[in-house]
């Protein structure tokens, strides 16, 4: 990828996350003066940066999952501990967010090692410019998708327990089961030898072509929910988490990258076509007859 959309896209993804910092930073606790929010969102960034270098150096992309759910944890517990009033709220948050983090963390990281290689970044790794944006990329990520909780946990105005809290609970387990469940029949069926030139059907597999994605849609969806008695004002452009997550899944690194690949290796498959035909992109539902 040329230079010349490599590096505006890598400044423009760094801006966007100053803008939002900007906007969820009012009501924030301050630490020496400076903003927690914008102590969390340089964090942010600089881990990318820093794990970035080896990474590029030695064309590897094994760290780059677990880099981001580090990240995650990372954040939430630098939040936490510099924010003195913490609420139970805050707690359910960070704990939802750990446990989300280090599950993806640990099951990306087994799978690259498994499999050796992350197809997505054989030639991006290859390239400094656009290995770059990529992980500047992930922090926007990280930093955007968890501006709801880090808007919550920073925030001075302290809310107890409630039905949100509840309500988005429900939301969070109901994602993260279904990300979890869907995560591992598939790498149950790439275990098989007999599945090595073949795609996943059955399962949840069976009512969506992107389960996992539409899992971890909705826990964040679920982390917004339970953010959302905290959020007011100029807080309120953290409700870009949910919309982001949304956005990126289905139209950028998510379905679409993926949908491709699926046409690129199969298009000549009947097998496969008639499972594009019978079964939902994202959002589960009974296949077609």
């Amino acid at each position: 990828m040329s230079p010349k959309v490599t590096i505006p896209s890598t400044i423009i993804s760094v801006l966007i996350g100053a803008l939002v910092a900007l906007g969820i930073h009012q009501g924030s606790v301050s630490v020496s003066g400076v903003s927690l929010i914008f102590a969390c969102f340089f964090m942010i960034f600089i881990i990318q940066w820093i794990v970035f270098i080896p990474s590029y150096i030695y064309s590897t992309e094994h760290y780059f999952d677990l880099t981001g759910s580090l990240t995650y944890l990372s954040v939430v517990l630098l939040a936490m501990l510099i924010t003195i009033d913490i609420s139970l709220r805050d707690i359910l948050l960070t704990l939802l967010i750990w446990i989300w983090a280090a599950r993806l963390g640990s099951f990306l990281f087994s799978r690259v090692k498994r499999d050796g290689k992350d197809g997505r970044f054989d030639r991006m790794k290859l390239d400094f410019w656009w290995f770059l944006m990529t992980w500047t990329i992930q922090g926007l990520w990280v930093f955007l998708t968890s501006a709801m909780a880090l808007a919550a946990i920073t925030s001075s105005d302290k809310q107890a327990l409630d039905l949100f809290a509840l309500i988005g609970s429900i939301v969070w387990i109901s994602g993260f089961l279904m990300e979890v469940v869907a995560d591992q029949q598939k790498s149950n069926f790439k275990l098989n030898p007999n599945n090595r030139d073949s795609f996943i059907t059955s399962g949840l597999w069976s009512w969506s072509r992107h389960p996992n994605y539409f899992g971890e849609i909705t826990l964040w969806i679920g982390i917004a929910i339970i953010a959302a008695p905290t959020i007011s004002g100029w807080q309120s452009v953290a409700y870009i988490s949910p919309v982001f997550i949304i956005f990126l899944l289905t139209r950028v690194s998510g379905v679409n990258l993926l949908e491709a690949r699926g046409l690129k290796r199969w298009s000549g498959n009947s097998e496969y076509m008639a499972y594009l035909e019978r079964t939902s992109v994202l959002i589960p539902l009974p296949p077609k007859k």
